[in-house]
């Protein structure tokens, strides 16, 4: 073995790597089987699920720029071993809704539920039959949003069902219901993904037009379950416009494409600030860009939400914007969303 190579500086490198389209390392995947270093030579074999090899070209290139800076390599091999992916069952838990549909993004503080509360608002007033499960399960938010106190919890019935809360012409489930707000959430995995199971399969959510599902930041397990037990037809994806914002859009989209999920749109929230005196539009985050990037990938954009001070008052004081404001420039914004998302969908 020649010294000069670190085979630690090697592995940290491999550690850091991450599967384009996942938030997964391929440590976490347990994806390395071995590394051969001999006079500068590093050889590493990996063992990846046939899922991933779309991206073949993309991780062999990737692996081969970091482990080539590395100090005393002279040359990187990369030997993938494809393993079948096994085959996932998936169940529909919710057999009187027409459209599941996820709203996702690979990370918080993008609005994600703010869009999704308005989204669903927006839908209603189109005389589309709603439904609004806020899957957030450690940060659950639409009690807040929707001016549901703890004292309002859901009705159960006899035979161990749920009656979903109703609310602006949504029927809404939240973790929030059930739990005190200033507690945290400490549940484990198993326990969040039983918890999911009776908010799909529990809940009498009748028939439904639509049902938006506003997901957990990021691309894990409990995203995974979700979609594998609600036979959802489509996704969300919001991201606001910096382009640091939109790489952690892009694990969304990432996920949604290893699940054969349908991105049904990209939207841009915080897209500008309108001054609510004299109505000029200052970009403070920049402005456009997720347009661009969803068009550079091939997927619909559908809309732009401009920055109001309105969204964030209407969501602390449990009014959503689209009903205490439907004829602001983001009232209508969420309207022509809807409008579009309703034609895409045939309702």
């Amino acid at each position: 073995m020649d010294k000069k190579v670190s085979r630690a500086a090697l592995f940290d490198a491999l550690n850091a790597y991450q599967v384009p389209g996942t938030s997964a390392s391929l440590v976490t995947l347990k994806a390395v089987k071995g590394m051969d270093v001999a006079e500068g030579r590093v050889r590493v074999s990996l063992q990846l699920l046939d899922a991933y090899q779309d991206r073949e070209k993309v991780i062999r290139q990737n692996l081969e720029e970091i482990l080539g800076k590395q100090d005393g390599v002279a040359s990187v091999a990369v030997d993938i071993a494809w393993e079948k992916s096994p085959q996932v069952e998936f169940k529909n838990l919710l057999p009187t809704v027409k459209h599941a549909i996820v709203v996702g993004s690979g990370k918080g503080g993008v609005g994600k539920s703010t869009v999704a509360a308005n989204l669903a608002v927006a839908a209603a007033k189109l005389g589309l039959k709603v439904g609004l499960l806020d899957a957030d399960l450690y940060g659950p938010s639409m009690g807040m949003m929707f001016g549901v106190g703890g004292d309002e919890g859901p009705v159960g019935t006899p035979e161990g069902k749920i009656i979903p809360l109703e609310k602006f012409g949504i029927k809404l489930m939240s973790m929030a219901f059930l739990i005190d707000e200033d507690r945290p959430v400490i549940w484990r995995g198993p326990m969040l993904n039983k918890a999911l199971t009776q908010f799909l399969g529990d809940v009498l959510w009748g028939d439904l037009d639509i049902l938006f599902m506003d997901l957990p930041p990021g691309t894990g397990d409990i995203q995974i379950s979700l979609i594998q037990n609600a036979k959802v037809g489509g996704a969300i994806v919001v991201s606001t416009p910096q382009d640091v914002a939109f790489l952690d859009a892009k694990k969304a989209i990432g996920m949604f494409g290893t699940v054969k999920v349908p991105i049904l749109g990209v939207i841009e929230n915080m897209s500008s600030f309108l001054c609510p005196a004299c109505g000029a539009e200052t970009q403070i985050f920049g402005h456009g860009g997720v347009k661009a990037a969803a068009a550079r990938m091939e997927l619909p954009f559908l809309g732009e939400v401009p920055i109001d001070l309105a969204i964030r008052e209407g969501g602390d004081s449990g009014t959503p914007l689209v009903e205490a404001f439907p004829d602001s420039p983001q009232g209508k914004a969420f309207m022509d969303m809807a409008r579009s998302l309703r034609e895409t969908l045939g309702l």
